[in-house]
């Protein structure tokens, strides 16, 4: 068989494009190169949602990037977003895992959280708005019930990288310049912290450092059996200007996206050599096939509109977003629907 390689000039008629990403299994296909997008000369940057969100809200230094589901919303709601929505939800997780606690502050049932002191690294951080919104809609816990202290998790200094007003209610400190929550938490100057990562404290097994559900993956099981919704963290955005220039790359963003993930779900499913580093893989698959069906990770607007909708609703909620958006407000019209054979 032939080998065919692309022309110079077949090359350089592609779009260059600074693509900054996490290195996950469902975007290594489009990493290495085994998908490829449509017209697209891509340029990869692995790293960390921080530093990815930090350098696209700041200073939108990125052609294509994954974002925080809340500070696109803040951002689109303000009218200042550069970029434009892709609906590949990049991460997803139920944050049931993201609550911890000191176990000597007489703190058993979520409903106990009301007049605690709890540590969150920004407050319009994706994570947190989900976590206040379960804790709201299913043990009565409101925003106002509880003191939040905002600061980073294990490095002082930590700022909200996109400026909010929250309303007058809602009782946010920040925490000293010289200390980070996990400290504070480890020391017991704070009861409980939630965020998208666990403190180190917790990893490295503190006596006082617990997390609310002892059994979060069942918590998680029920709260998904009553809502149908496995949260979103992340999309994907492309920069406004660029679409503007070229109207048919979020599509093909989207479609590349998708392939890239179902290659990764292929090669998970495949259990006579075990993908990930992990036991019981394959019984965990058949669980979340069980609980939430084949497609349990679904991109696209149609199987994720009630989750949308309802993170929608609980930012607006919770002052993050000045009105409340409708989702196609988030994503470019050419995502929306899809083109069948």
């Amino acid at each position: 068989m032939a080998l065919i390689v692309a022309s110079r000039e077949d090359r350089l008629s592609n779009l260059r494009l600074s693509i900054a990403i996490g290195d996950y299994d469902r975007n290594r296909p489009l990493i290495d190169g085994t998908v490829q997008i449509d017209g697209v000369d891509p340029v990869f940057m692995k790293l960390v949602p921080e530093e990815i969100f930090f350098r696209a809200f700041r200073h939108a230094e990125f052609d294509v990037c994954e974002a925080s589901l809340s500070s696109f919303t803040v951002k689109t709601a303000q009218g200042t977003n550069p970029y434009v929505g892709v609906p590949a939800f990049l991460s997803r997780a139920f944050r049931h895992t993201g609550i911890f606690i000191r176990n000597d502050r007489g703190i058993a049932r979520p409903e106990d959280l009301k007049g605690k002191r709890i540590g969150c690294p920004e407050y319009q951080l994706t994570a947190c708005v989900w976590i206040r919104a379960m804790l709201e809609d299913d043990y009565g816990v409101k925003p106002s019930d509880v003191t939040w202290v905002r600061g980073g998790i294990e490095q002082a200094g930590r700022a909200e990288k996109i400026s909010v007003a929250l309303p007058a209610e809602i009782r946010v400190e920040q925490a000293p310049a010289d200390r980070s929550l996990n400290q504070m938490l480890a020391d017991g100057d704070i009861d409980g912290f939630i965020g998208p990562r666990s403190p180190s404290s917790f990893d490295a097994g503190h006596p006082k450092v617990a997390r609310l559900f002892p059994e979060p993956t069942a918590a998680a099981s029920d709260y998904y059996q009553r809502t149908k919704i496995f949260p979103i963290m992340h999309v994907l955005g492309v920069r406004q200007s660029i679409v503007e220039q070229q109207p048919w790359l979020p599509a093909a963003l989207l479609k590349a996206f998708e392939q890239s993930k179902a290659l990764a779900l292929a090669k998970l499913g495949d259990t006579s050599a075990t993908k990930v580093t992990l036991p019981f893989i394959e019984e965990q698959l058949q669980a979340a096939r069980a609980l939430m069906g084949s497609d349990f990770w679904s991109y696209g607007v149609g199987p994720n509109r009630h989750v949308l909708d309802a993170f929608l609703k609980a930012h607006h909620r919770q002052g993050l977003s000045s009105r409340q958006l409708k989702v196609e407000e988030l994503f470019h019209s050419s995502t929306l629907e899809a083109f069948k054979i």
